[in-house]
């Protein structure tokens, strides 16, 4: 581990540098450029936003402004962005980083942390186009904004865990990469994005709040929309979680590491 970490600081110029050139070259053709990162999912935000408040007249709870919807949507939106995203690029990061790992010589360790870092830089772009939407419909997040910042770490760090192990997985059982965006389509829909989970009955509730991005997806609505600082009760397991699932995923990557460049 404390290898890893040595080889981290030494390349740290290269990790830097590599999201650089990530973010530049995913756009450098495009005209819209990194807006193209938060067009999807905030066109995503508005058709839900329309069918459930328009079409269907669904009311949010809680909420006085008449577009409710669309701001319970993009709070969670914002964390199932960071999540899910983090989930797939990580889930082909070693098969498509397959040529740069023949041919160049450095820490493989390097991969994850250049995805961390594209994706954090993704969700913080999203992240200050939520801010503006909010403005123009009329809503202003309070003080417990401030603890956004832990949140998205979290969210990162759950992400990168999950999607460091399948990664690896995938590069000896190529069927993973096929699973995981049926099993992220599934997840979705039983995480309370879209929907409040007090249309539930009881005991539904009660399964749903098994879902490990239950409290995640819950503190953004609470911080962002109702002004309510993060379930930190929820959270706590999470995180423990969170640090066991990070420390299991970089052992066995450590593991697989001299085997995975001949798989590929």
């Amino acid at each position: 581990m404390i290898d890893m970490l040595r080889s981290l600081w030494a390349y740290r110029y290269f990790i830097l540098s590599s999201i650089k050139n990530d973010l530049r070259m995913r756009f450098i053709r495009s005209k819209l450029g990194a807006l193209w990162m938060i067009i999807h999912p905030l066109m995503q935000v508005l058709i839900f936003a329309t069918i459930l408040s328009e079409v269907l007249s669904a009311k949010m709870p809680g909420v006085e402004n008449k577009y409710g919807y669309a701001l319970y949507l993009m709070a969670g939106t914002l964390c199932w962005s960071m999540f899910s995203e983090t989930v797939s690029k990580c889930v082909n990061l070693f098969v498509d980083s397959g040529n740069l790992m023949k041919k160049m010589a450095f820490p493989r360790i390097c991969l994850p942390f250049i995805a961390a870092g594209t994706m954090l830089a993704n969700n913080l772009l999203l992240l200050a186009a939520i801010f503006a939407v909010f403005a123009v419909m009329g809503h202003y997040p309070g003080v417990q904004v401030l603890w956004l910042p832990a949140l998205i770490l979290l969210t990162l760090g759950f992400a990168m865990s999950i999607g460091l192990l399948l990664g690896v997985f995938n590069v000896f059982m190529r069927d993973i990469s096929q699973v995981v965006p049926v099993v992220l389509q599934a997840l979705f829909w039983l995480t309370p994005i879209v929907y409040n989970v007090s249309i539930l009955p009881e005991a539904a509730r009660e399964a749903f709040k098994l879902n490990p991005l239950y409290p995640l997806v819950t503190s953004y609505q609470q911080v962002l929309l109702y002004n309510q600082p993060p379930v930190w009760m929820d959270l706590l397991p999470m995180a423990v979680v969170t640090l066991i699932l990070l420390l299991a995923s970089l052992v066995v990557f450590r593991k697989a590491s001299p085997e995975m460049v001949d798989a590929l």
